[in-house]
């Protein structure tokens, strides 16, 4: 079987599937990492928000969620998690190119784990401030430009 790529806000989503895309992030976020934390912060809900996944065989296997950032108009990558027995396929990598193609010509943020700034800098993020701890956990922000029109 293929992977699918899919995308859909909360309300629009099975709720099985939607099942499966929390307990991804859930399993990554806070049983993996060890970080108890309220994985559900109720931006799902928001009604521009959009969870992207891929799945295959019927299984979820990676998941990004796209947020409006109504202060600026801009928006938000957030909740990138791969299953560990899908990593390594390129799936997250896939994920962003689509959810920024759906970010076309606004600025996107993000609050990336330190250890993966490397890995969002290829998709033209760059570091935007100093870094943090997020449940003992050291992130960076970081944002991609709005391409000039001569890009």
């Amino acid at each position: 079987m293929t992977v699918q790529y899919r995308s859909s806000p909360v309300a629009g989503i099975d709720p099985v599937r939607l099942y499966d895309l929390l307990r991804l992030r859930v399993d990554v976020f806070v049983v993996e990492q060890e970080c108890p934390y309220p994985e559900l912060d109720g931006r799902d809900l928001e009604p521009d928000a959009v969870m992207l996944w891929a799945e295959e065989d019927d299984q979820v296997l990676a998941t990004v969620r796209l947020l409006v950032d109504h202060a600026d108009d801009g928006m938000r990558i957030g909740r990138v998690a791969t299953a560990a027995a899908a990593r390594g396929r390129g799936l997250a990598a896939d994920l962003m190119r689509v959810a920024l193609e759906r970010c076309a010509g606004r600025l996107v943020r993000l609050d990336a784990q330190a250890h993966l700034e490397g890995w969002y800098a290829r998709f033209g993020f760059v570091v935007d401030g100093p870094g943090f701890l997020e449940d003992g956990i050291p992130h960076v922000p970081m944002s991609r430009s709005v391409p000039d029109a001569t890009d």
